[in-house]
């Protein structure tokens, strides 16, 4: 197996990134997940593509017994350092054989599902290891909103509104995101982009059905400036991440 990812490169900006109390993950993500998780001691947890272990850390913290699975080697010697409750192993995302089946009461992909390539292979893989009643609990860079290349932010001067633009939703696509804007070594990871009902439709014919859809928005506000009412307005207008709660269907 070949473990190589685009994140290796830039697992120590992601791992120092997190430190940081004001992130999106700190004070949106964290908190919405681990609601809706509903965590009680001894739940058996996969945190896929977990990165340094900043979820699987919360987890077990409540109790959980955490799997973490990432393909890149760096941010899973991270996770061991950070989390040492949990096992972590590098892995790709749809095979996990170090995982017994039907023994996860529950599994979490967070801020990865779109950095992965055979998504479809992932879910169903997942579904495997699901225990009868287990869920999957998804959290995207929200795909209506969130297209990258092709939704970016605009203001109306003649109507003195910041308006969102949609330039493509439908398309899949596959882009190459740089990292580090501006500096001299250009570090990249990959993104693919697709609509809502590709998600839903690649989670059905994974043996999944959606329980839970939520819309969460940014936490932040802007400076004092004449811009700071409509870009207030329009964060909470405009969701940033879209969480989906699928569970295992009756059959399988």
């Amino acid at each position: 197996m070949k473990n190589d990812t685009s994140w290796n490169s830039v697992g120590d900006w992601y791992d120092s990134m997190l430190q940081d109390e004001d992130t999106y993950q700190n004070k949106v993500i964290l908190p919405n997940v681990l609601r809706i998780a509903a965590i009680r001691q001894g739940t058996k947890v996969l945190d896929l593509a977990c990165g340094q272990g900043f979820f699987s850390r919360a987890f077990t913290d409540l109790g959980a017994q955490v799997i973490g699975a990432d393909l890149s080697s760096k941010l899973i010697a991270s996770a061991k350092k950070n989390v040492p409750q949990g096992k972590f192993f590098v892995s790709h995302a749809h095979k996990l054989a170090f995982v017994p089946d039907c023994s996860l009461d529950l599994t979490t992909i967070i801020l990865a599902a779109q950095n992965i390539e055979n998504i479809s292979e992932v879910f169903k893989e997942v579904n495997k290891k699901l225990k009868k009643g287990g869920k999957l609990i998804l959290v995207l860079n929200h795909p209506a909103f969130r297209n990258p290349g092709s939704t970016s932010w605009g203001y109306d001067e003649q109507v003195k509104k910041q308006y969102r633009r949609v330039d493509s939703y439908m398309t899949e696509s596959k882009r190459e995101i740089d990292m580090h804007p501006g500096a001299k070594e250009k570090t990249t990871t990959v993104s693919f982009h697709h609509p809502l009902q590709v998600w839903f439709k690649t989670l059905a014919n994974a043996g999944f059905q959606i329980s839970r859809l939520e819309e969460w928005i940014s936490h932040k506000e802007s400076e004092k400036g004449p811009r700071k009412g409509e870009e207030d307005r329009t964060r909470k207008e405009f969701p940033l991440f879209l969480c989906i709660e699928a569970v295992l269907k009756i059959e399988r």
